[in-house]
């Protein structure tokens, strides 16, 4: 399903996309509802030929045919229902997998401003209320005619008591519109609320151990106390607005069937209509609540559906990091060199950035603000293109590159690259190409420490975002999966923050071996890993002031100095 601004889009594509099961069960069900107003309609018949008049073989015929049609509306229903059904779970799958795709698309994007447990209330809860529309539009076509049939019946009993339905039933049908509004509005709040709650569990239970450290579990618990309790509210201003909804339409409903028997009830003391025609009427004005009331409840769910598909439709329409662009597509010379070039980069506080990275160099960057660190990195793994200026690899445009040539040749690892729930060695191994021994790598980085220290070794589960690992493990683990992964170009921010000085100096040698002759850029003010660099290249104020090895820089720059040794 492509992306689309509105909830009625992702509506109308939910429905459409499963057109012959509604149509099919629509037709189902109207058969059904066709065959519950007839009954009536026959025991009406069956008392007038039948009983008033005493004739054995006809009542016998007429209840063969009751029969018949009770037989075929429980069919009618029963399959009906069973097609409906398999429809509305067949599209809230489909919307999961987009709500899924997307999230997990590599130009990113959905993950602005929504927690993680936004986005899994988004991908379940939601795709599941807009999936349930398409078990709502056939009940709800089937109850229209329902009440077109019972009124149609109605009329020829009694021109009367038909049209007073034919007017009643679409003035009541209104009124559950407008009566459905605030139910929309309260639904929308509380899934909004629901998703909140569920994103401040989901980052509570993620930094459970930092929380621990700092010693503030009562704060974090005050704070999800607060939210689950505004969940609470708005769930029940939700169940408020349901209850008012569904009471006033049963007494709207309640209302107009005493109308429909009280005119019936005049008609039969005036003689209008005879005694199988009053059972015949009284029996389709019990019938009529039920189709009525089905149409409340489909514009109750139309509701829920429409407030949960606004907000899939959010998810799915969420700008990308980063466009395709109009530049054509080329390939990288084979095999490729690994020069990095900026080309007047501007993007955020960065400003005319140029800068050639050579083929095979260990070049070190030092950013003094953090923010023009993220900005550059983000350029540089076009997770976004700069407003101005150009990103080139090995004279190319990266936006002239494939997504995935991009990543095969670059790999930028961030500060705060995750670990999965696996193996250490499943994690370090997750990137490699087939083939590659990561030993080396893990040596390197100092992972083979960590795994000497595990019981199992490599083998050894490192928890869901490696956290049964402390933070200079992960780091390692981490460093160790960007070198295994063997790119011609690898950026590596800040790789050894949580690591000691001494195992950060043997990191910085294993580094700039096991990358010898293979480009590499190290955005960090580390004085262990600047010193192993070829030169250093400092960022300041969004500009680049100066370029020099590492000693030099120390000795002739204050600016440097400071970001680097204080």
């Amino acid at each position: 399903m492509e992306a689309d601004a509105s909830g009625r889009g992702v509506m109308r594509a939910t429905v459409l996309g499963q057109r012959r099961s509604v149509v099919l069960s629509s037709v189902l069900g109207a058969a059904h509802q066709i065959g519950e107003a007839l009954v009536p309609v026959l025991i009406g018949l069956v008392v007038d030929r039948a009983v008033v008049h005493p004739d054995g073989g006809a009542l016998a015929r007429w209840l063969v045919v009751l029969a018949v049609v009770y037989v075929m509306l429980s069919l009618g229903f029963q399959v009906g229902a069973r097609i409906a059904e398999g429809a509305a779970e067949r599209s809230a799958h489909l919307l999961r997998l987009d709500v899924v795709r997307r999230v997990l698309a590599p130009h990113g994007g959905t993950e602005a401003g929504r927690p993680p447990g936004t986005l899994v209330t988004v991908a379940t809860e939601d795709a599941r209320r807009v999936g349930a529309v398409n078990m709502a539009v056939p009940l709800g076509i089937a109850a229209v005619v329902g009440v077109v049939a019972g009124a149609v019946f109605l009329l020829r009993t009694s021109l009367t008591l038909g049209l007073l339905v034919l007017l009643g039933a679409p003035v009541l049908m209104v009124l559950g519109h407008f009566l459905a509004r605030p139910l929309q509005q309260r639904s929308e709040a509380e899934q909004e609320r629901a998703a909140h709650a569920s994103g401040v569990a989901a980052d509570l239970v993620a930094g459970v151990r930092v929380l621990k450290g700092l010693r503030a579990e009562r704060a974090a618990v005050e704070r999800y106390r607060r939210t689950s309790r505004e969940s609470l509210a708005a769930n029940i201003r939700a169940a408020r607005a349901e209850a008012v909804q569904s009471g006033l339409m049963v007494t709207l409903t309640g209302g107009f069937i005493a109308l429909v028997a009280l005119v019936g009830g005049r008609l039969v003391l005036t003689d209008s209509i005879g005694l199988g025609e009053l059972v015949s009427a009284v029996g389709l004005a019990l019938f009529l609540p039920g189709p009525i009331g089905v149409l409340a409840w489909v514009g109750a769910e139309l509701a829920r559906g429409r407030a949960s598909a606004a907000r899939i439709a959010e998810v799915l329409a969420a700008p990308g990091e980063f466009t395709d662009g109009e530049l054509p597509q080329v390939a990288l010379p084979s095999p490729p060199r690994g020069e990095l070039r900026l080309r007047g980069l501007t993007q955020g506080g960065l400003t005319g950035l140029d800068l050639v990275v050579r083929p095979g160099e260990h070049l070190g960057i030092v950013v003094t603000d953090p923010a023009d660190a993220a900005t550059l990195l983000r350029c540089l793994a076009r997770r976004v293109d700069p407003a101005a200026g150009r990103v080139e690899l090995d004279g190319v445009p990266i936006p002239a590159l494939a997504p995935s040539e991009l990543r095969a040749a670059l790999l930028v690892a961030e500060h705060d690259a995750q670990l999965f729930d696996g193996s250490l060695h499943d994690n370090i191994t997750a990137a490699a190409p087939a083939g590659v021994d990561p030993r080396p790598a893990m040596a390197a980085a100092g992972a083979d420490e960590v795994a000497a220290t595990l019981p199992g070794g490599g083998a050894a589960p490192v928890g869901e975002r490696g956290r049964s690992l402390s933070g200079g493990q992960r780091q390692r683990v981490a460093l160790a999966r960007a070198l295994a992964a063997d790119r011609d170009v690898l950026v590596v921010h800040d790789p050894t923050t949580a690591v000691d000085a001494a195992t950060e100096a043997r990191i910085a040698v294993g580094i700039r071996g096991h990358r010898k002759g293979r480009t590499t850029v190290l955005v960090t003010s580390s004085p262990a890993l600047l010193a192993a660099t070829d030169r250093v290249v400092l960022v300041d104020g969004g500009r680049i002031t100066d370029s020099a090895a590492h000693e030099e820089l120390v000795s002739r720059s204050s600016v440097y100095r400071t970001a680097v040794l204080t």
